[in-house]
């Protein structure tokens, strides 16, 4: 089951907005952004060149330079979407995509060296985009900056045949994966000129974004590129990379379907199809995301870790309560009692009967509940739980569970007489000026986001999210110490794996896990 996040148009901009126009020199050209509250946007910035007709299946380029000053008030366009719930404006993707937004606090300036928190969006590496996360009031309140960056998606992003490189270094295809890299590289390169400190970028992201992060933790291209980095639902355990063989065969069968059968002229076959026609080629086949086996990714995420070699920085790492909820309200959210069983026993055969023991329906108001309860626990939770084990004999590592029994849900999602609390991307509207809520949070909850912001913002600054006045957020250690986000309080917590039942998951297979 993939981990989608729906995708909806960026939201319009506030007209609250400065008559005086901020200005940046990069290495490309000047840029006019724009001033919104206590903070300064600069939007569509191109980290590269456009990745179409003979760039389409190519590593990220160097973008052209400008002459006059840019335009940098309107945010670009999102890349192709390949999942089925695409954008509701079509004309709101395209191909040329590779476009990133700064924010800052208004008093920034070349010089500042503010602490960069680099986002990478979700979406099962098939949807979305960086323009649903603005960082307007993250930068404001937190005096940090922010980056969120489009990357290609899809098998547009993730495509592996050989045919279509001659660089053995990049035979997994993994081109989004070289967009993120491309992107930090340019953030690297360029941050310092809106105040920020190039030295201190943490690089982000949720569920396929974090996925994205546990690459990056293992790429050696990524080394020295950032110093902390936050995983949010989607431990690298969970978000398995194919190996290369199995990547190559799913890409194999994709250019079929798009009417590029054989070896002969495949690439070229590939480059001159339409973008629509590639999409349509895709909606019977998978995304796996980055593949691992050549030196953009030599090993597994998973596997670089626990050899400990990977590009060690501090961890900030956690879930949401309820993970589950969004794909059993995706896929079977009146599902009875009997198919609650008959789900247990086709994924856990001879193991059914104790998930049944361990997760019996007299103990959940209905099949739905269970069923997600069963997912969360075996999936994000566990999984997070043995990562941050692993993490924490290396290097500092702090885990969170996020716990909002009345978050909202996303735009679009919503299944009448369903709890949705909690579920899979619960967190991300108290962290972003986001896009896809389905409603706005209430005084507590924005109370909660403001913490939660300011302990994002702390790990970014000092690679330790403690805040003077705020709950102390201890390091994770043998104990497990988790803190537990909620709207009346944050508090720590040393029982989640019993909680989450981690010791009984432990060996048994999970239901959202990509398989290599």
């Amino acid at each position: 089951m993939a981990l989608l996040v729906p995708v909806a148009p960026a939201s319009a901009a506030p007209s609250e907005r400065s008559q005086t126009s901020p200005l940046v020199t990069i290495a490309q050209g000047g840029l006019r952004g724009q001033s919104r509250g206590q903070a300064q946007e600069f939007l569509g910035i191109p980290y590269a060149a456009p990745p179409v007709g003979d760039l389409r299946f190519r590593p990220s380029q160097t973008p052209k330079r400008w002459s006059e000053v840019r335009d940098a008030t309107r945010q670009a366009p999102a890349c192709l979407q390949f999942s089925p719930f695409g954008l509701r404006d079509p004309q709101a993707a395209s191909e040329d995509c590779l476009y990133l937004d700064v924010y800052r606090p208004r008093g920034a300036h070349a010089g500042t060296r503010l602490p960069v928190v680099f986002w990478m969006h979700g979406g099962a590496y098939s949807q979305g985009t960086g323009t649903q996360f603005g960082g307007r009031t993250m930068a404001e309140s937190t005096n940090t900056i922010v980056v969120t960056i489009n990357y290609r998606l899809g098998q547009l992003g993730y495509l592996t045949l050989p045919e279509l490189t001659t660089d053995n270094a990049l035979r997994s295809g993994s081109w989004g994966l070289m967009d993120q890299i491309a992107a930090l590289k340019w953030t690297r390169q360029n941050i310092a000129a809106f105040g920020g400190n190039p030295g201190n970028v943490t690089i982000s992201g949720q569920s396929a974004g974090s996925g994205s992060v546990c690459a990056m933790l293992a790429s050696p291209r990524a080394a020295g590129m950032f110093s902390r980095a936050i995983l949010q639902s989607g431990p690298c355990t969970l978000l398995r990379s194919p190996d290369r063989a199995r990547a190559e065969r799913e890409s194999r069968a994709f250019a079929a379907q798009a009417g590029c059968p054989g070896a002969e002229a495949i690439a070229a076959c590939l480059r001159a199809a339409s973008g629509s026609d590639l999409v349509g080629a895709a909606r019977t086949l998978p995304t796996s995301g980055p593949a691992v086996g050549d030196r953009l990714l030599p090993v597994q995420p998973s596997q670089a870790l626990e050899s400990g070699e990977w590009n060690k920085v501090p961890i900030l790492i956690g879930s949401t309560r309820a993970e589950g909820r969004m794909f059993v309200a995706a896929t079977q959210p009146y599902l009875t009692a009997q198919q609650y069983t008959a789900q247990l026993k086709s994924s856990y055969g001879a193991a059914a009967d104790r998930v049944l023991e361990r997760y019996p329906l007299s103990d959940y108001d209905s099949p739905y509940l269970a069923l997600s309860a069963v997912l969360t626990d075996s999936t994000f939770a566990c999984h997070t739980y043995g990562s941050a084990q692993v993490l924490s004999r290396q290097v500092p590592t702090y885990a969170y569970e996020f716990d909002d029994p009345a978050s909202p849900t996303l735009y679009g999602a919503r299944v009448p007489g369903l709890d949705q609390s909690n579920a899979h991307s619960a967190e991300l509207a108290y962290l972003h000026d986001f896009t896809m809520g389905d409603r706005p949070l209430t005084p507590a909850q924005a109370a909660l986001a403001n913490r939660m912001k300011r302990y994002w913002a702390a790990f970014a600054r000092y690679g330790t999210p403690v805040v003077a006045g705020q709950t102390p957020w201890a390091p994770t250690s043998r104990q497990h110490t988790v803190l537990t986000l909620n709207p009346k309080a944050d508090a720590p917590s040393t029982t989640f794996a019993a909680d989450r039942q981690c010791s009984f998951w432990k060996g048994l297979p999970s239901p959202l896990a990509q398989n290599s």
